[in-house]
């Protein structure tokens, strides 16, 4: 399922100052529009945005919209390098407007981590409905790691940007953790200590993640792995 919040998307696109002008502009993003660009993404990131093989493809259901935004725009500049994109986002295949409309898309859909309870015995059981609930169902599994010494951590350096419960914050394009695949974050981590991505935009030379050992990162994600149990 999504969200269709329409005013809540003018309202992100108005206030995140890092994306640009022209994206800045009062258009509702189409949602309709925006569901058929997924066809295309769904190839690699799943119907739902749920991601695929385990993280090779990352989750993109629930992430704050101007951060899909920026991250769209990064692939289509090619400053965020990925062969797998290249393909699909230069200025005639994703225009500002197909942006626009299938980020607004992609943020408004929610996953569910279980199933709701129902007696599939009782008359009038959809099997059909039932199904297509549980492919939205997306269950990270715990990782490995001490979710004790990983929630200190997360509260004490992450938190102030990706919240509390790790559902990011889309007034300063910072994306959700909750519900990340964690060979995804290692993976980004890995990008952003050799600088082949960027941490923070506002202080490029940022340090943070470098300063981490492995076992604090590792401890991190495996908190980070029950933030949306």
């Amino acid at each position: 399922m999504y969200v269709k919040t329409r005013q809540a998307v003018i309202i992100a696109c108005m206030l995140c100052g890092l994306l640009p002008a022209s994206l800045h502009a009062a258009r509702a993003p189409d949602l309709d529009v925006g569901e058929e660009i997924n066809e295309v993404c769904a190839g690699c990131h799943g119907a739902n945005g749920e991601g695929g093989k385990q993280g090779e493809y990352p989750r993109l259901a629930g992430q704050p919209y101007p951060f899909l935004v920026d991250q769209l725009l990064l692939f289509r500049e090619r400053k965020r390098p990925n062969l797998a994109m290249v393909e699909y986002v230069d200025d005639r295949q994703m225009p500002d407007a197909d942006i626009q409309d299938v980020a607004a898309f992609l943020s408004g859909l929610r996953l569910p981590t279980r199933l709701s309870p129902v007696d599939e015995n009782a008359p009038g059981f959809d099997a059909l409905a039932r199904l297509e609930e549980a492919k939205r169902v997306l269950q990270i599994p715990r990782a490995q790691g001490d979710v004790d010494n990983g929630e200190k951590l997360y509260r004490r350096e992450c938190a102030s940007c990706h919240g509390r419960d790790g559902m990011g914050d889309a007034d300063k394009a910072v994306p959700m953790l909750a519900g990340q695949y964690t060979s995804y974050l290692w993976r980004q981590v890995d990008k952003y200590i050799g600088k082949v991505r960027i941490h923070d935009p506002d202080a490029p030379e940022d340090s943070l993640l470098a300063d981490f050992s492995s076992a604090e990162l590792r401890d991190i994600f495996a908190y980070a792995s029950i933030l949306d149990d």
